[in-house]
């Protein structure tokens, strides 16, 4: 392929998240090559993927999909194939692999991992939890929380948080200001599990830069000091070592790979708080 981009169509009977984070994970495997997206969720009739192989036809591309009634999938490939455009139901190899072991046929029912169940209804909990409890928010409630993010200014602790709560598990945060004694309930919760996250002080200095010009704001000094922020990690190191707390370097972590190692640690804290 001489050109640098390719059209992506990602066809969904559901919300297509499943699709695009399947679809961006394998993209990004190849290097100066970029995805087209063109997402078509929620397809269900007839009348709606005729809609959806116009588009194909007019921008042929690769073709993902996830749709699990029968007859819209196979009108889905017919129009694949008489476009060139190679065509694949990303569930499938899934779903054979499940009706091989478990010996039955799976029933075609478009969003059924959207069901309401209780699951779903643990997350909304654990984000509305998460979003009273943001940036030091309701200090005086954190020891009702799962886990707990403390860290200087700019350390991804909201976004982490929220990637958290999305996942059921209620996540406060309290930040580390300089020259502010901690909150004493951080100091003396127990039940929840409580994660120090650090950067590098370039990496710190980088983003707090970023965030005053967003804001429009005057450059403050000792915000953006690389050794007053340096002083900042090693406060925040300390204080963590002296409570028992692990700690995240984020510097090159993306928010999924540094939730993924807070679940990990809150798997085997919550293990040794019942054997408690």
């Amino acid at each position: 392929m001489s050109r640098n981009y390719f059209h992506l169509h990602l066809v969904s009977d559901s919300t297509g998240e499943t699709l695009i984070a399947v679809s961006r994970a394998a993209a990004a495997q190849y290097e100066g090559i970029s995805a087209i997206e063109h997402v078509y969720p929620l397809v269900r009739s007839k009348a709606q993927l005729e809609r959806v192989i116009a588009e194909i036809d007019v921008t042929p591309g690769i073709v993902l999909y996830t749709l699990v009634e029968p007859d819209l999938a196979e009108m889905l490939e017919v129009a694949c194939a008489a476009s060139s455009s190679p065509c694949l139901f990303v569930l499938d190899p899934v779903m054979r692999l499940f009706q091989s072991y478990l010996g039955m046929a799976s029933m075609a029912r478009p969003g059924a991992q959207h069901t309401l169940n209780a699951d779903y209804f643990k997350r909304i909990d654990a984000m509305n939890f998460t979003l009273l409890h943001d940036d030091g928010q309701m200090v005086e409630e954190i020891d009702t929380a799962d886990v707990i993010l403390t860290g200087v200014s700019r350390t991804s602790k909201t976004p982490t948080s929220i990637y958290l709560a999305n996942r059921g598990i209620k996540t406060a945060n309290v930040p580390l200001v300089p020259g502010v004694p901690p909150p004493p309930q951080l100091l003396q919760a127990r039940k929840p599990l409580i994660v120090g996250l650090i950067a590098t002080p370039e990496r710190i200095v980088e983003i707090r830069r970023n965030r005053l010009l967003s804001l429009r704001a005057e450059e403050d000094s000792a915000y953006v000091d690389r050794d007053a922020v340096a002083e900042e990690v090693a406060q925040s190191r300390r204080l963590c070592a002296r409570q028992g707390w692990p700690i995240i370097d984020v510097t090159r972590r993306s928010i999924e790979e540094t939730a993924a190692a807070i679940i990990e640690l809150f798997r085997d804290h919550r293990l040794k708080f019942i054997a408690l």
